[in-house]
C-alpha cells in the first residue's frame, strides 16, 4: 500500500515537472527561435494589418529621408506624425505638443511667462483670431483688439492649424521685440505692430468700490489661483458694506473649469452649474450648495468672453440669479482634457461638450445677454476708457441701483 502511494505521488511530481518544463519551453519558442520569432496566428495577423495600414507613412518617411534636398537627420518625424494624428480630427482645440510647447503651455496656465499677453484661438476662417488681450500687458497697450486676425509673426505667415507654433513665436525673452501683422475687421489694409515682450505676471482678479455702495470685481481669466483670489477680493468688498456687485467678464477667454465652478458656487444657491456630456452620452454634473451672496449682482460680457466665462454666465442666466449685460459671448462649448506624457510632451483632446443648466449648447452661438448694450466702435479701439464712457458699465450701475432701491 505504501509503495503504491509512493509510486502515485512520484508520478504526480513527474507530471507536474514535465508540464512546467513544457510550458516554459513553449513560451520561449513562442518568443524567439534563433534569428526568428514565432508568434500566435492572431498576433501575426494584427502585425500584418498594422503594417498594411501604415506602410504609406513609412514609405513616404523613407522617401523623404533619401530624396529631400538637404539632410533630415535633425527632423523629429515622430513628433510630426503624432501632430498629424490630432490635426486629422479637424478640431483646433485638440493638439499634440512637443516638450518645449508643453512646457510653454504649463507656464502660461500657471500665470507667468515671457510674451505679449494676447489670448488667441484658431478661427473657422483659418486665421489665428485674438480672443482678447490680457489687461495691462504689452498686447493691450499696443492696441490689439478682440477679433483681430494675426496673419504674420516676425514676417512669417501663420495660420490657425499651426496655432501652437505661432504662440511660441510670440513668446520670448522679456525686452525683445516681436512684429505682428494683423487684419482688423472694417480696416482695408493689414496693420503691422511692433510689441516689446515683458514678463507677463497675470493678476486675474481686481476689485474696487463704485459710489460707496457697489462692488466692481474684474476677472480677466480663470487660472489656478483665480477662485482663491476672487474670494479674497469679495471679502474685502463685503467688509466695505457693498449693496450690489458687478462681475466683469468682458474679454475673459476662460481657463480652468474647476476654478469657474468654485466661483459660481459663491454666487448661486443649490443648483446645477453646468453639465458635460461625452460621445457615449455619459453626463457629469457640477453643482453649487445652498450658500450664496445675499445682494443683487450683474455680469458684464462681450464677444471676448469665452469658455469658462460662458459657463458662469450661462448658469447665472438660466437660474435668473443675476442680470447679464453686454453683447453676445464668443461661443465655445467644448471641454478638453490635458495630459502630460512620460517624455515631457503632452496633448489637449476635446473629450466632451458642456451644457448650461437648462440644457443649452452654446458652441458657435454664444450667450445673448438679458440686456444687450453695444460699446461704440470708437471706444473698442481705445486702450482704456473711463467709467462714464463705458456704457455697458453704466447700464449695470443703473440696473443695480434700481434693485437696491
Amino acid at each position: 500500500m505504501i509503495k503504491k502511494r509512493t509510486a502515485f505521488l512520484g508520478a504526480v511530481v513527474i507530471i507536474m515537472l514535465t508540464s512546467l518544463v513544457t510550458l516554459t519551453l513553449s513560451n520561449f519558442v513562442a518568443l524567439e527561435l534563433g534569428n526568428k520569432v514565432i508568434l500566435p496566428k492572431k498576433d501575426y495577423k494584427y502585425l500584418m494589418n498594422l503594417n498594411k495600414k501604415f506602410e504609406k507613412v513609412l514609405g513616404l518617411k523613407n522617401f523623404i529621408e533619401e530624396n529631400y534636398y538637404k539632410p533630415v537627420n535633425d527632423v523629429d518625424f515622430q513628433d510630426g506624425i503624432i501632430k498629424g494624428l490630432f490635426e486629422a480630427l479637424g478640431d483646433p482645440y485638440s493638439v499634440y505638443m512637443t516638450k518645449s510647447e508643453f512646457d510653454s503651455f504649463k507656464t502660461h496656465t500657471k500665470g507667468t511667462y515671457g510674451g505679449i499677453g494676447v489670448i488667441v484661438s484658431p478661427g473657422d476662417d483659418g486665421y489665428i483670431t485674438v480672443v482678447t488681450p490680457i489687461e495691462d500687458t504689452p498686447g493691450e497697450r499696443a492696441g490689439i483688439l478682440p477679433g483681430d486676425k494675426i496673419v504674420k509673426v516676425n514676417d512669417k505667415e501663420v495660420t490657425a492649424d499651426k496655432l501652437d507654433e505661432a504662440v511660441s513665436m510670440m513668446k520670448g525673452k522679456p525686452g525683445t521685440d516681436v512684429d505682428l501683422t494683423i487684419i482688423r475687421p472694417k480696416k482695408k489694409n493689414p496693420l503691422t505692430v511692433t510689441i516689446k515682450r515683458e514678463e507677463i505676471r497675470l493678476k486675474t482678479v481686481k476689485s474696487r468700490v463704485i459710489d460707496n455702495e457697489i462692488g466692481y470685481l474684474r476677472i480677466s481669466m480663470f487660472d489656478e489661483k483665480t477662485a482663491d483670489d476672487f474670494k479674497v477680493h469679495l471679502k474685502k468688498l463685503e467688509d466695505k458694506n457693498i449693496k450690489g456687485l458687478i462681475i466683469d467678464l468682458r474679454n475673459n477667454p476662460g481657463g480652468s473649469l474647476s476654478e469657474c465652478v468654485e466661483i459660481a458656487d459663491e454666487l448661486l444657491g443649490k443648483q446645477v452649474i453646468v453639465y458635460t456630456q461625452d460621445r457615449a452620452g455619459n453626463r457629469e454634473y457640477k453643482r453649487s450648495d445652498a450658500d450664496k451672496i445675499n445682494y443683487p449682482f450683474v455680469i458684464l460680457v462681450n464677444e471676448g468672453s469665452a469658455s469658462a466665462s460662458e459657463i458662469l454666465t450661462g448658469a447665472v442666466k438660466d437660474s435668473k440669479a443675476g442680470e447679464i449685460i453686454g453683447t453676445t459671448t464668443f461661443g465655445k462649448g467644448l471641454v478638453q482634457m490635458v495630459k502630460e506624457l512620460p517624455d515631457g510632451t503632452g496633448f489637449k483632446l476635446t473629450i466632451s461638450q458642456y451644457f448650461t443648466p437648462s440644457g443649452k449648447y452654446i458652441h458657435g452661438t454664444g450667450i445673448k445677454p438679458n440686456i444687450v448694450v453695444e460699446l461704440p466702435d470708437e471706444l473698442k479701439e481705445k486702450p482704456e476708457i473711463s467709467d462714464k464712457e463705458d456704457v455697458q458699465l453704466q447700464k449695470a450701475l443703473q440696473v443695480l441701483r434700481s434693485k437696491i432701491k
